[in-house]
């Protein structure tokens, strides 16, 4: 019920945004874009402190499971994303964004989706955690081989901006958690509340301020992110039972495959300094996979897992 009502504030917010945008991208003299990166390092730190040293040793204990699921994730959708881009003819920085929001790793919701779908939760963790780890490195390396076909990429520049905007507040939150668990106990309760605030901003943001550009393109932007969505669901399912693993932790990469980290694809557009072209495939994308995420869930929910 929490995820359907979040679910319905997020497309609110997108609406909202969309037809006001001018009450969205400055107070006074500050951009409102310009904040994207803090709310996401703070939204980085907070998933930091849920990590604990279990979810590395779940790499450890399945090492065949963590590898596969991170290998199709930075596989489906960097190069779906490249074919769908292309077969569109966005124009190149929009293309830029399909790309983008392909190459970054899954983000929280999937493993809220994961419990709801009767998916193996351990797992999804466990890979959200190692793909988020690899995508300072990943990200950078897909976007330049891929998304260098549309737009200049600064490999090292997008590199750094990773570092910190991942690496740093994660490993931050994780030490505090370990170190001082008391007080990361105090603020458990703010952090989740902040970080769906936070995503909320980021979405709505980066909506206002590609108004202009969702007035061309928004519709076949939208289907466009549909198909980009909903063919990382079909092919990670089915790539995993090709490969022989059982129906929990195929749902598992299904969806760990299918759901990207929007708000971090959006503060690397606004690194870029391209946030109302290249960030408006991750703001559709965000809101959208909320609504093909629960639906999937609920439907995997209702149904026996059968071997």
């Amino acid at each position: 019920m929490r995820n359907n009502i979040y679910t319905i504030v997020i497309i609110l917010v997108v609406i909202i945004t969309y037809n006001f945008p001018q009450y969205f991208i400055e107070v006074g003299d500050v951009k409102l874009t310009s904040l994207i990166t803090p709310v996401l390092q703070i939204i980085m730190f907070g998933m930091g402190t849920t990590i604990t040293l279990n979810d590395f040793v779940g790499i450890v204990k399945t090492p065949k499971k963590v590898i596969i699921g991170v290998v199709l994730q930075f596989l489906v959708m960097p190069f779906w994303g490249f074919g769908i881009a292309y077969a569109f003819g966005f124009p190149p920085e929009i293309a830029a964004g399909i790309i983008l929001i392909g190459s970054s790793p899954s983000g929280l919701a999937s493993n809220v989706i994961a419990m709801l779908a009767k998916a193996n939760v351990a797992l999804s963790i466990t890979l959200t955690t190692f793909a988020t780890m690899l995508a300072p490195i990943m990200t950078p390396t897909l976007m330049q081989y891929l998304g260098g076909e549309f737009i200049d990429v600064d490999f090292l520049g997008m590199m750094w901006s990773m570092c910190k905007m991942v690496i740093i507040p994660v490993a931050f939150g994780f030490l505090l958690n370990r170190y001082t668990p008391k007080f990361v106990a105090s603020i458990k309760k703010i952090l989740p509340l902040f970080s769906m605030a936070g995503i909320a901003y980021v979405i709505g943001t980066v909506t206002a301020a590609g108004h202009d550009s969702l007035s061309t393109v928004g519709a076949i932007l939208f289907l466009a992110v549909l198909i980009h969505n909903v063919g990382g669901y079909v092919f990670g399912y089915f790539a995993a039972r090709g490969i022989g693993m059982d129906e929990r932790d195929s749902r598992t990469i299904s969806i760990e495959v299918g759901m990207q980290n929007g708000g971090l694809a959006s503060a690397l557009a606004v690194e870029m300094g391209k946030v109302a072209t290249v960030g408006l495939a991750s703001a559709i994308f965000g809101p959208l996979m909320n609504v093909t995420g629960s639906l999937l869930a609920s439907w995997w929910g209702k149904k026996e897992i059968k071997e």
